[in-house]
């Protein structure tokens, strides 16, 4: 199955792990986005951490996405965006 399609059908569970991880704001970018993904693409998403999230948080809430959708799952904080891409990705991410 493709990333776009795993998201549509979980959308909400979506949300709802992502509240459980200490993010917030769940919004993907890139080829899911552009209506560009296969079946061999990853799922681009980019979460806001909340005061407190750790490192292990991150990690398990893209274990626990991969591990639902069954599509692999490049999770990003808008700190760990490139510089030279952070503000277009900011602009054109949606929200899940």
């Amino acid at each position: 199955m493709n990333p776009s399609n795993a998201l549509i059908e979980n959308r909400s569970t979506v949300r709802e792990i992502v509240a459980r991880f200490r993010t917030t704001n769940p919004r993907v970018f890139g080829s899911v986005l552009a209506g560009a993904d296969g079946i061999d693409s990853d799922l681009d998403l980019l979460v806001d951490p909340l005061p407190g999230t750790t490192l292990f948080d991150l990690g398990g809430l893209q274990v626990e996405l991969e591990a639902l959708l069954g599509v692999p799952v490049d999770l990003l904080t808008p700190d760990d965006l490139p510089a030279k891409f952070r503000d277009q990705i900011l602009a054109t991410a949606r929200p899940i």
